[in-house]
């Protein structure tokens, strides 16, 4: 009997939720060259999101997320790469942990999961 092993050890603490939250992300090149690319979340947590991106990252790197919460309300977190998952057309898959601040990311996931409810007919 054969058994496959998982690509990767699954290591988060939260079920993730796929959702297309609008971002722009934005970092330090090599030579230190600041640079922004808007994209979006293939999926969301409370401590972190899936999205693709164009710019080259490597695991490790700071990286700053900004979003909107659906009333509009910016917000603005710095997060740090745990997964780099070559994509196709030469992007790639990033994984990032939510350094801080926390509770603004966790505000920004609520508000929108609570207004995908209501949009939906869920009351809570």
């Amino acid at each position: 009997m054969t058994t496959i092993q998982p690509q990767f050890e699954e290591k988060r603490l939260t079920l993730r939720i796929a959702l297309r939250l609008p971002i722009v992300v934005s970092g330090r090149s090599d030579d230190g060259a600041t640079w922004s690319e808007p994209t979006e979340t293939d999926d969301i947590s409370t401590l972190g999101a899936l999205f693709q991106l164009n710019q080259p990252i490597a695991q490790g790197e700071s990286l700053y997320i900004r979003s909107h919460r659906p009333n509009g309300v910016p917000v603005e977190v710095k997060a740090q790469v745990v997964r780099v998952i070559a994509a196709s057309y030469g992007t790639s898959r990033i994984g990032v942990s939510i350094e801080e601040p926390k509770e603004s990311w966790l505000r920004l996931f609520v508000a929108w999961i609570a207004d995908d409810n209501i949009v939906d007919g869920i009351s809570e």
